[in-house]
């Protein structure tokens, strides 16, 4: 395992100290480290409203720290474009929500991001074991993140997460009430290692 990961996982979410940049460079690969949402207080107490019980499909776990309720995810592969503005990264585990005898579960979670599209995490979707498909899950606003990247580390902050209208509808669907669309979910971070093999091959 990478010692960059080492640090991520012990940290539990990273602060970069490295300023944020502007960037014009080639496709940066991911190969590993971690996405972290610290969960709305509301998004929770909706949830406990509707009798729903969340919890965590491991690699990703659901915590508390600090009075605070955080799910991560660690990050398998990807490539991101910052210079383009476009990329996909994806992670393993994932989420589960209960609710009687239904239980949910929300894996393989992939941030999608291509220009002149809004921001997207998609997942697939399982329901007491039977696949459903793969649904656009949480809507990703960059309206306030910041972008930091320092050599084979880059971190995007404050990424605001909302319920997207489809995953809603399943929700909605599976547990017989009704889940709003756009309900707040959280806010997450993004902190990735880049493949040092790729950068090195750009240096020869």
């Amino acid at each position: 395992m990478s010692r960059h990961l080492i640090a991520i996982v012990s940290a539990g979410a990273i602060n970069l100290a490295a300023p944020a940049i502007t960037l014009a460079a080639p496709t940066d690969a991911t190969e590993a480290g971690i996405t972290s949402v610290i969960l709305a207080p509301s998004f929770l107490s909706a949830l406990e409203s509707l009798g729903v019980k969340p919890g965590g499909v491991a690699p990703g776990r659901l915590f508390h720290r600090d009075g605070k309720t955080l799910a991560a995810f660690p990050i398998t592969t990807g490539a991101i474009d910052l210079g383009a503005l476009k990329g996909e990264i994806d992670h393993s585990g994932g989420l589960t929500l209960r609710a009687g005898g239904t239980r949910v579960e929300l894996t393989a979670f992939a941030i999608d991001i291509y220009p002149h599209a809004a921001p997207v995490l998609t997942g697939v979707v399982t329901v007491n074991g039977n696949f459903l498909r793969r649904l656009p899950l949480f809507d990703l606003s960059l309206a306030a993140a910041s972008v930091s990247k320092h050599e084979d580390w880059l971190a995007i902050k404050n990424v605001d997460v909302t319920l997207d209208p489809d995953a809603a509808a399943a929700l909605s669907s599976v547990f017989h009430t009704s889940v709003p669309a756009g309900i707040g979910i959280g806010t997450a971070q993004v902190s990735a290692v880049l493949d040092d093999d790729d950068r090195d091959e750009g240096r020869e």
